[in-house]
C-alpha cells in the first residue's frame, strides 16, 4: 500500500512508520503544523506540534528513509479544535480537543488530502487495532498494552476512516517501542510522552481561557454554592476555570458544615454559579450521549457481561447497558458508579475489547437525584 505516516516527532509514529516501510509498504512522512504562531505553543517535551517536535520528525524520517513534508493545516485545526475547546467551556461543559482532533483533524482533513492524493491510507502512533470482522467490516479493538491504549480517543472514527487507517503499535507494549527505536537508531527512542493540550503553552487552562474568551463569559464574582444548604462559599472569575470533579483550587473560605471536602458538582455558565458539594454526590448512576459516531453497525443496544464503556481517556471501563433511541442518542445505564463526569467529554461503547461508538455527554443522572 501507499502509506502516508503521520508523524509527530514523538517515539510512537516514528516507530509507526518504521514498521510501515519494514512490512513492504511505500510510505511517506508528515508533519502537521498545527499552530498559527508556532512560538506560542508549548516548547520542551510537555506537549506535542512543536517547532522541535517538527524537527524531531524531519530527523527521524531521515533515519528511516523516507520522504518527509510538513502540511499547515493551522487555520482548520484553529477552526475545529481550538474554537470548538473555547466554546465548549464558555458553555460549562468540558470538551477533549485530543478527540476533537483524531475526528476532525488526523482522519478527515489529513485523510482526505491524503485519499486525493493517491495514498491508499494513513498510519499513526496511535495504541488500538484493526481486525477484519467477520461481516467483512473493519474492527477497531483496544491495544495489547491496556496502559497505553488509545482506543478511547479514536472512538470518533467511522467505517470509512478505519478503512484507510493503519495502526502498527496496537500489538506492542510501550517499554518494547522504546527499545525498538533505540535499535533502529531513532533519537526520539527516549524522548517524554506528550501530555496535556498541545495549544496551551502552559498548562493553565484557566488562564489561557480568561485571556481569549473575553466578553463571551461573565467573569466577575461568580458565585460557588453549597448544594446541599444553598449557602455562598465563595466567588470566582470565571465558571470556564472549574471543571466536574474538581476540588483543588475553589477557593471557598468557609469549611463545610458537615467537615467533608468540597467537589464541583454543576456549572451554570449563564449565572456562573458553580455548585460544590460532597464527593458521595458526584456518583453517576447514567449518561445521555448526543452526537453519536458509530465505528460499524449501529446497534439498536447493548447489554452482556461484556459490554462496557469508558468516560475519560485515561478512566476506568464501566460495565453498562446501553440503549440507542429512533433518533441516534444514546442512553446509558452504569452498572456500577461513575465519579466525576461532566457533559461533553465522550462516552465510548465497547463490546468486549471491540469499540462499538461514542457520543457526546450532554446530561448526566446522579445517583442522589
Amino acid at each position: 500500500m501507499k502509506i502516508l505516516a503521520a508523524m509527530s516527532g514523538g517515539v510512537d509514529s516514528a516507530v509507526a512508520a518504521a514498521r510501515a516501510v519494514e512490512a513492504g509498504h511505500d510510505v511517506t512522512g508528515v508533519h502537521l503544523a498545527l499552530s498559527r504562531n508556532p512560538a506560542s505553543y508549548r516548547s520542551g517535551a510537555r506537549g506535542c506540534c512543536t517547532i522541535e517536535d517538527s524537527n524531531d520528525a524531519r530527523r527521524a524520517a531521515d533515519v528511516i528513509g523516507i520522504p518527509f513534508y510538513v502540511w499547515d493545516l493551522s487555520e482548520r485545526f484553529h477552526a475545529d479544535v481550538v474554537e470548538d475547546f473555547m466554546a465548549e467551556y464558555a458553555a460549562g461543559r468540558t470538551p477533549n480537543p485530543c478527540l476533537r482532533c483524531n475526528e476532525k483533524i488526523k482522519f478527515a482533513a489529513v485523510l482526505d488530502r491524503a485519499l486525493a492524493l493517491g495514498f491508499d491510507a494513513v498510519a499513526t502512533g496511535h495504541y488500538a487495532q484493526l481486525r477484519t470482522g467477520a461481516d467483512g467490516l473493519v474492527e477497531m479493538h483496544r491495544a495489547v498494552d491496556h496502559g497505553k491504549d488509545q482506543s478511547y480517543v479514536l472512538g470518533v472514527l467511522d467505517q470509512a476512516q478505519l478503512a484507510h487507517a493503519v495502526f502498527p503499535l496496537g500489538d506492542s507494549a510501550k517499554p518494547a517501542v522504546r527499545r525498538e527505536a533505540a535499535q533502529r537508531g531513532l533519537l526520539v527512542a527516549d524522548k517524554p510522552d506528550s501530555h496535556d493540550i498541545c495549544f496551551v503553552a502552559d498548562g493553565d487552562n484557566a488562564g489561557w481561557l480568561r485571556e481569549r474568551l473575553g466578553d463571551r463569559v461573565t467573569h466577575d464574582r461568580g458565585e460557588i454554592l453549597d448544594d446541599t444548604t444553598g449557602e455562598v462559599l465563595g466567588h470566582h472569575d470565571g465558571s470556564y476555570g472549574f471543571t466536574i470533579g474538581q476540588r483543588r483550587g475553589l477557593r471557598i473560605g468557609t469549611p463545610a458544615p458537615d467537615g467533608k471536602p468540597r467537589f464541583v458538582l454543576d456549572i451554570e455558565p449563564v449565572s456562573g454559579t458553580v455548585r460544590v458539594g460532597p464527593h458521595e454526590r458526584l456518583a453517576l448512576t447514567g449518561v445521555h450521549g448526543i452526537r453519536p459516531r458509530w465505528c460499524g453497525t449501529v446497534p439498536s443496544s447493548l447489554a452482556g457481561p461484556g459490554v462496557s464503556v469508558q468516560l475519560r481517556a485515561h478512566g476506568d471501563e464501566h460495565r453498562a447497558s446501553v440503549t440507542v433511541g429512533a433518533d441516534g442518542e444514546v442512553d446509558v445505564e452504569l452498572h456500577d458508579p461513575a465519579y466525576g463526569i461532566a457533559p461533553g467529554q465522550a462516552v465510548v461503547l465497547y463490546d468486549g475489547s471491540r469499540v462499538v461508538g461514542s457520543a457526546t455527554i450532554s446530561s448526566t443522572t446522579r445517583r442522589d437525584r
